[in-house]
């Protein structure tokens, strides 16, 4: 029986993005011939895809996709960060972004079982577990989100895909207009505003922070003892500071000249250069797992304890 080295099982993982350990074993079945052990991987994936639905995939990357006045950004969830950088997951990926690009599809559910537009053969599911078989991960096609706009749209993936962007922009597309759209972009992707403007926050929202921060200065022992019109103005202070951080219009602009410059102010400016009024209708910026339980796990003590295993 050949031996099975380590730069076997690590050739084989580059090629097929499967787990160490399956890969291990695949070679080992093959007697180490590794278009064979490639070919089993394929074959034995597919019956443990439904095995891999209970573990936890947190890492992945967001593809965002443009075509004319249409975007879509897409995040696809891997259980490893290895796997997100794979060259299949990922081109697999930019695929699933066309097709929700070129589709009128609504929700994942929608998407999974409509027809696979490079094979109608087979659907988007048919072909997610083809692509978990092959990675040897669970994978899962967490949202998308999709702007068609009557004006023009710009995107912004940082850090290899960790955090997509989209901006639908109001005004007269210009090489100006999308340069100042794209910086726009990139201040969505550092400070994660979570509102356009101010105009967007409902008064629940700002009556129940009003609500919380009334509760922290009566639980003060000396600001609890201030005037109600001291108070008041206090609260009224610290909802304005709040709102100046999650509306993007309200943000200090990254970069500023002068590190005061808000997003709305740079936007005036650009507008007065270019002759057309510049205006943000809404963002979506997605970041990888955000939100998801990630597996908290020691890589390297992981691929030594497999390869002795």
């Amino acid at each position: 029986m050949a031996a099975i080295t380590a730069a076997m099982v690590k050739d084989l993982r580059e090629q097929s993005g499967a787990g160490m350990m399956d890969c291990k074993k695949a070679l080992s079945e093959c007697d180490g011939d590794m278009d064979a052990a490639f070919e089993l991987l394929r074959k034995n994936g597919a019956a443990k895809a439904e095995k891999k639905a209970s573990r936890i995939a947190a890492e992945g990357i967001c593809k965002v996709v443009v075509e004319g006045n249409t975007a879509v950004v897409l995040e696809v969830n891997s259980e490893t960060d290895f796997v997100a950088k794979n060259e299949k997951f990922q081109t697999y990926v930019e695929k699933v972004a066309k097709q929700i690009l070129n589709s009128n599809v609504n929700t994942i559910d929608e998407l999974l079982a409509e027809k696979w537009a490079e094979d109608t053969s087979k659907t988007v599911n048919d072909v997610h577990v083809e692509m978990v078989a092959t990675i040897g991960e669970k994978l899962s096609l967490r949202r998308f989100e999709k702007i068609t706009t009557d004006g023009f749209v710009v995107s912004y993936t940082h850090g290899g895909g960790r955090i997509g962007v989209i901006v639908e922009m109001d005004g007269a597309e210009s090489d100006a207009s999308r340069e100042a759209a794209t910086n726009i972009a990139m201040q969505v992707a550092a400070l994660n505003p979570k509102y356009v403007s101010r105009d967007e926050v409902s008064a629940e929202y700002i009556a129940h922070e009003k609500e919380i921060l009334l509760a922290q200065i009566m639980n003060d022992p000396k600001e609890s003892q201030k005037p109600e019109k001291v108070i008041n103005g206090m609260i009224e202070g610290r909802v304005s500071k709040e709102l100046k951080e999650i509306c993007l219009l309200d943000q200090v602009y990254v970069k500023a000249e002068d590190g005061k410059q808000t997003v709305a102010k740079y936007l005036e400016q650009v507008s007065k250069e270019t002759g057309s009024e510049l205006k943000v209708k809404r963002f979506v910026r997605f970041e990888t797992g955000e939100g998801l339980e990630k597996k908290n796990e020691d890589f390297a003590a992981e691929v030594a304890a497999q390869m002795n295993a």
